[in-house]
């Protein structure tokens, strides 16, 4: 296998097993062995081992010596980092994003919300999440700054951990539809204040069910001297 091969092959399969992290396919604690992911993917060991570093880097796997690798636990002190992050830049994003829209932006969140209930409607919850993260983005684009998503892309992982989560609590999908429909409406309106308190609410939901998940998850999560919620 070539250089830009294996290149190729390394980041396939790293985009594979972080999506599979995150998604909570792959769950805490569980363990994980290049040998497996080699046959699993149909190579060498040498790309998967390159995977398993970034993997670690990302702070996605633990190797334990003489023990083995493993889905490492959700650190909750990183879940209120990047919460921050979130709500600092989105609040913001979302008040430009109401006092700038157009026609095409109006009609792009309307087309969100309609493929957010269709994907609800049929039970698809890795799709629903990812027209979750579209209809962010598009926020994004609508303030101006579509940059500012890519930024905040970079330090969720471990949010999105929990958010993953989140979803198969009954009923948790349909509130964040509910939400997500708030904003769109605030925004299409011009109400820039009401954009800003709606997407407030909205980003420290997972806050107010973190104990439940944490409790119904116990075994997903770090030990921690407890969770810092947002001021």
């Amino acid at each position: 296998m070539g250089i830009a091969a294996a290149r190729q092959s390394t980041d396939q399969i790293y985009r594979a097993l972080r999506g599979d992290v995150l998604n909570a396919v792959l769950r805490p604690g569980e363990a994980i062995s290049e040998a497996r992911m080699a046959l699993q993917f149909g190579v060498s060991r040498t790309p998967v081992r390159e995977s398993f570093k970034r993997l670690v880097e990302d702070g996605f796997l633990v190797v334990v010596p003489q023990v083995g690798t493993f889905i490492a636990p959700i650190d909750l002190a990183a879940v209120y980092d990047s919460q921050f992050v979130r709500e600092t830049l989105e609040c913001r994003t979302v008040m430009l994003a109401a006092k700038k829209i157009d026609a095409e932006g109006k009609a792009n969140l309307d087309l969100l919300i309609r493929q957010q209930e269709q994907l609800l409607a049929a039970g698809d919850r890795a799709g629903f999440f990812r027209s979750d993260e579209a209809f962010h983005a598009e926020l994004s684009r609508l303030s101006g700054h579509p940059s500012v998503w890519s930024l905040i892309e970079g330090v969720k992982a471990q949010l999105d951990r929990v958010r993953c989560l989140s979803l198969e609590t009954s009923g948790w999908s349909d509130m964040i539809l509910r939400e997500h429909r708030e904003i769109a409406a605030a925004v299409i309106s011009g109400d820039e204040a009401k954009a800003e308190r709606t997407m407030r609410a909205h980003l420290r939901t997972v806050f107010d069910a973190i104990e439940t998940i944490a409790r119904d998850h116990i075994e997903a999560f770090a030990a921690s001297g407890g969770l810092r919620k947002p001021t």
